[in-house]
């Protein structure tokens, strides 16, 4: 299982050279965490996205829906233990909840932004290239009884018809994205990762939603979520421009990372493959 210091719109940006309107000041950048989104905060997530409850919260009512223009649209809720839907989140990395859809191959990924209407119900569109087996990810802080904030992972696995062919994680042509020390098991490991443009030299970062970079990953195994945030801002050296990130990872063996940067106003995700080893 994968544990977390506290945690895409349909995502044009999951191709290189695709921008965003999330903006961020560098001025917003918090500094250091392991997480599924959370900078800023300090309990640890609940849930590896490989469960659909976690901790008296449901991930409940998943629906998709066909629009007029052609894109599907995801439909869901939030529940509390006695069924009732949540409305009262903290907003976290600028939003109050992170949806992930992510295919069994690990070769498709969408990090979405759902809305929220009132009754609790979140909308979302989207589209996928391929039919098959899928897994949709919920991520979010909840306003418990106490007024504290339960910060949950939560998943659901889903069978999606195929939508626009193309559209897959496939390497960026325009930034690269490799890693320069990989972690061991335990609470403290340690991820680097090199970012470089298309001619290897090192990058100017910006910042999306509040952070130089955003990494979803996800087991090969087990399908359990990590998502890692850089503790500082980028060190650029001759090799590229390296991001430091905390990983408290309990299990071993593969994951394939989703590494989003911000490179000249334009979001990139570019696909990571990493082996964490057993810690000696």
């Amino acid at each position: 299982m994968l544990r977390y210091a506290l945690p895409l719109v349909l995502s044009g940006a999951l191709l290189a050279g695709c921008s965003s309107s999330d903006d961020d000041a560098v001025g917003q950048v918090d500094a250091g965490h392991t997480h599924a989104p959370g900078q800023g905060h300090t309990s640890l997530a609940v849930g590896d996205g490989t469960r659909v409850s976690e901790v008296g919260y449901s991930l409940a009512g998943l629906q998709v829906r066909e629009r007029r223009d052609g894109i599907g649209e995801l439909r869901f809720r939030i529940d509390h233990h006695d069924g009732e839907p949540v409305t009262d989140y903290v907003e976290e990395l600028t939003k109050e909840l992170h949806l992930y859809v992510v295919n069994d191959d690990l070769t498709v990924f969408r990090h979405l932004h759902p809305t929220r209407a009132e009754d609790g119900t979140w909308t979302a569109p989207f589209d996928v290239p391929d039919a098959g087996g899928y897994r949709v990810v919920t991520e979010f802080i909840a306003v418990d009884e106490g007024g504290n904030g339960d910060h949950v992972v939560l998943g659901r696995p889903l069978a999606l018809a195929p939508g626009d062919p193309g559209d897959t994680a496939a390497e960026d042509r325009a930034v690269s994205v490799s890693v320069s020390e990989a972690p061991t098991t335990g609470p403290d490991g340690e991820l680097r990762l090199v970012v470089r443009d298309a001619e290897g030299r090192p990058v100017e970062l910006g910042t999306y939603l509040g952070a130089y970079s955003h990494v979803t990953g996800f087991h090969r195994d087990t399908g359990a979520m990590v998502h890692l945030h850089p503790l500082a801002a980028p060190k650029v050296t001759e090799a590229g421009s390296e991001l430091t990130f905390h990983a408290e990872i309990d299990d071993p063996g593969g994951y394939r990372l989703f590494a989003q940067v911000r490179v000249d106003g334009f979001l990139h995700t570019v696909p990571v493959e990493l082996t964490v080893a057993r810690s000696a």
